[in-house]
């Protein structure tokens, strides 16, 4: 059993690492009021950005080279979400339609610069990425190190400190405090002199980031190039661990581990005694089974922000 379990976790947590990131994007850009089903399509920005990247400057920055991607990577798809913010929040638009076009766009954009760069459908293999480490100290704890803290990869662990350092921030810090007032009656912070365009912009951008990251490190980790099937349904699981998780980070943090787990199933599924035998097939579909049945079974119950996809227009009620 100890074995199985240093199988299955290090592989559900290195697997809900992009998830993690991703879905936290999401509760900003959600708490502060905008629908962003645009998180896919940012994913596919932050990984095409951190791929090329990765293969362009890896002879000039070596193993520095996928921290670098993975900032490039957020930058940009930081800058790839205002236009779901203009859209949205600007405009006024329906911003379940903005986020969907997000989508198009950017698997569309990038699979052109692909094809246009490289002459073929997919980019070459990355080869400078990320190491696998043990944690000082915490490898060494007996059962739970090898466990829990062995043979992991540094993003893995930055991203469920990143979930406290998000619950901190959103729960804890006057600009949280905005952030969930913009989100839950806007009317009532504009009247006590909070931006509400400015504090969605950010929240928007923020998303952005994270969602850049997340796709960052699920293309320089576990696929190790870019193509049309990279980023395959990881952001409407990032958009679902947001949901399950109650548009809580920790909840997201949660649910996004509960999604890797099933991922990585279909990945170590034959190395585990009791699995062995099951089709690969069903262990491949059952991350998006998962997703379904959880959204089936907590969306109704799960209480959005109050004013979550209603655009705002100052001085009208």
């Amino acid at each position: 059993m100890l074995h199985i379990l240093e199988i299955i976790i290090p592989s559900a947590i290195f697997f809900a690492a992009p998830l993690i990131f991703t879905a936290l994007g999401g509760v900003f850009s959600e708490r502060s009021g905008v629908v962003n089903i645009g998180l896919e399509g940012l994913m596919v920005i932050g990984a095409f950005t951190g791929v090329v990247f990765n293969l362009t400057f890896a002879d000039q920055f070596g193993e520095f080279t996928p921290w670098l991607a993975m900032l490039v990577a957020m930058v940009v798809a930081s800058i790839f979400s205002l236009m779901h913010a203009v859209a949205a929040i600007s405009l006024r638009a329906d911003q379940v339609v903005s986020g969907v076009a997000i989508n198009f766009l950017a698997l569309g954009l990038s699979l052109f610069l692909v094809k246009m760069w490289y002459g073929k459908g997919q980019t070459d293999q990355v080869q400078v990425g990320f190491d696998k480490i043990d944690i000082p100290i915490l490898s060494k704890i007996p059962i739970l190190g090898p466990i829990l803290f062995s043979n992991g990869y540094i993003p893995s662990y930055l991203a469920i400190v990143l979930a406290f350092v998000v619950w901190y921030v959103i729960y804890k810090t006057p600009f949280g405090l905005r952030l969930r007032a913009v989100g839950e009656h806007p009317m009532a912070a504009d009247t006590m002199g909070i931006n509400v365009a400015k504090m969605r912009y950010i929240a928007v951008m923020l998303s952005g980031a994270l969602a850049g990251i997340g796709g960052s490190i699920y293309a320089t980790i576990i696929s190790r190039d870019f193509s049309h099937a990279t980023i395959s349904g990881q952001g409407f699981m990032a958009l679902a661990a947001m949901i399950f998780g109650k548009w809580h980070p920790l909840g997201a943090m949660g649910a996004a581990l509960f999604f890797g787990f099933a991922q990585s199933l279909s990945i170590v599924g034959q190395a585990i005694p009791f699995l062995k035998n099951v089709p690969t097939v069903y262990l491949l579909i059952l991350p998006y089974a998962l997703t379904i049945l959880a959204l089936t079974g907590f969306i109704g119950r799960a209480d959005a922000p109050k004013a979550l996809g209603t655009p705002y227009v100052k001085g009208k009620r």
